[in-house]
């Protein structure tokens, strides 16, 4: 959660947005539903951005979205090589 990865209380986010420590609460509990401009506010505090994607492309998003957050298991390209194909001597199969 933003907040959280921010180190803010709910007090804190609340201050920053104008609203009570029980309304954020009421929000992340999902007991309150924000109105679009507290909603606006809290990603505006929180430095987010608040996108609407077409249904069709969520997985593509979610996707870069997991890759943004795990950089190591980024995919390789087609034309990497393996270090350790190359250091055992392997030939590649489209070799002649």
């Amino acid at each position: 959660m933003a907040r959280t990865q921010r180190g803010w209380s709910q007090r804190q986010l609340g201050a920053a947005v104008g609203l009570p420590q029980s309304h954020i609460s009421g929000i992340e509990s999902g007991q309150v539903v924000p109105r679009f401009d507290t909603l606006l506010d809290l990603v505006r505090v929180l430095d987010l951005d608040l996108l609407v994607v077409p249904r069709s492309l969520i997985p593509a998003v979610q996707s870069l979205i997991r890759a943004q957050k795990e950089p190591d298991s980024a995919e390789k390209a087609l034309y990497a090589v393996d270090e350790e194909t190359v250091e055992s001597g392997e030939k590649d199969h489209d070799e002649f």
